[in-house]
């Protein structure tokens, strides 16, 4: 049985993402005094004595407007309360009951689903009196919370883990493999992400830097693999973020998805090729040793010959030599080409990362490379390698043990790479080294 999913509802600027961090645990939703802030659900799983939810933050509900943002927003919401088991509906205890809360609750009915009215921003016991107005909703009895000095947070959580199943009967979750998906501003991320999933599950516009948080969407495809994939906010040079920015929490939300993913996908504009930014972005997943699927999209805007691919790849491999393992995929996420391609390429470069090669095997192969190419000299001492072993998985790595680290070339440890590569795939994850020095050589 899976984790009860939790949405916190309510109008903007009531208090939702601060009660959102708190039982996160950390700073996962941006919170600013400007309304409007929270775009895109967040995901969170949480625990209150022993009984396991996840919680989904959304943007505020704004039930009259016809911005097209603000509409989105409203769109989400509507998909978080679809999806969710239990609505926790915010309120502001120091504003008094609206008329927009009224809209909010009446569309919180048509749901069906069970909902707590959470009188938000009650700081002190002498404001508990003001929670009695919300009564005139109509749905349910309120409880009146602080969500920045966590007063009656023990009252809320116990009323909403009434609502669970006994801790017991939630089974644990399987292993899902994360992917996330990376790359500049208005690279078609949201798009394929909507596109795999089959469904609006994340805002999808045109205008650059829609996508503020990082999102945690969980599905299952056809074969019954897990996967959770995370949309990020598109990645701009730095120089182009003003500092303290709500830009800036976004981009490091961004990273930090990268660090939790298992297959990052690096998507790539067709139109404009592969630039400075691409490469960097490409870096750093490298850097943190993560799978990774190249996905050039907006291939359908491309006028094509029967070289332009080839060419294409050219380019990629040119400008991101250090990511050569990576496979590329070309695909239109508008009209849905190859977008099947990017999940296989995700479950064969999962399954290279995790792969373990016993030591036996690794020792042959590493023995018949160095037959083939003596190792390097230095000042007349050559290097030795004595034998070597697996160590990890994500990426794999190996140490090998030496008579001197120092010597030790970067080109031979790069024809080492390719040998291991040559012999056992390792096709999209890249694979580290560790040298350890042997006092006394054999």
């Amino acid at each position: 049985m899976s984790k009860p999913l939790v949405a916190v509802v309510g109008r903007p600027n009531v208090g939702k993402s601060t009660f959102f961090n708190q039982m996160a645990g950390r700073r996962i939703a941006i919170v600013e005094d400007t309304p409007g802030v929270t775009r895109d659900r967040v995901y969170a799983d949480c625990e209150w004595q022993n009984y396991k939810f996840t919680l989904i933050d959304t943007g505020g509900i704004d039930p009259n407007s016809d911005d097209p943002l603000l509409s989105q927003m409203r769109r989400q919401a509507e998909i978080a309360i679809e999806t969710c088991d239990v609505i926790l509906f915010f309120v502001d205890g120091k504003a008094g009951l609206t008329a927009d809360d009224q809209d909010v609750a009446d569309m919180l009915r048509k749901s069906r689903k069970p909902v707590m009215l959470v009188v938000n921003k009650v700081d002190n016991v002498k404001a508990l009196d003001g929670v009695y107005e919300f009564y005139n909703l109509g749905i349910g009895d309120p409880i009146g919370i602080s969500s920045v000095n966590l007063l009656n947070f023990g009252d809320l959580l116990e009323a909403l883990c009434a609502h669970f199943p006994d801790p017991e009967e939630q089974g644990e979750e399987d292993g899902a493999i994360q992917i996330a998906v990376v790359g500049k501003p208005n690279v078609g991320k949201s798009s394929l992400v909507n596109r795999i999933l089959g469904e609006d599950r994340v805002m999808v516009s045109d205008i650059a830097g829609t996508t503020r948080d990082a999102i945690d969407t969980r599905f299952t495809d056809a074969d019954g693999q897990d996967y959770v994939i995370i949309d990020t906010a598109g990645i701009r040079r730095k120089r182009a973020i003003e500092y303290q920015s709500l830009e800036r929490y976004s981009i490091v939300r961004a990273l930090a998805a990268i660090d939790r993913c298992d297959v990052a996908l690096v998507l790539i504009d067709a139109t404009q090729g592969v630039t400075e930014q691409d490469s960097k972005i490409a870096g750093y997943v490298d850097e943190q040793g993560k799978a990774a699927v190249i996905v050039v999209n907006k291939w359908d805007a491309v006028e094509k010959d029967t070289g332009t691919m080839n060419e294409f790849v050219r380019e990629i491999r040119e400008n991101l030599k250090f990511m050569a393992y990576a496979p590329v995929v070309f695909i239109s996420a508008l009209t849905g080409q190859r977008v099947n391609k990017v999940l296989e390429a995700v479950r064969g470069a999962y399954a290279e990362a995790t792969r373990r090669v016993t030591t036996g095997l690794l020792n042959d192969i590493l023995a018949d490379a160095q037959a083939a190419l003596q190792p390097p000299a230095t000042s007349g001492r050559r290097l030795k390698i004595y034998y070597a072993t697996q160590q990890a998985v994500q990426p794999p790595t190996f140490v090998m043990f030496v008579n001197d680290q120092n010597l030790m070339h970067f080109s031979y440890e790069r024809y080492l790479e390719g040998q291991f590569r040559k012999a056992f795939g390792f096709n999209g994850t890249p694979l580290k080294f560790i040298l350890r020095e042997r006092k006394k050589e054999e």
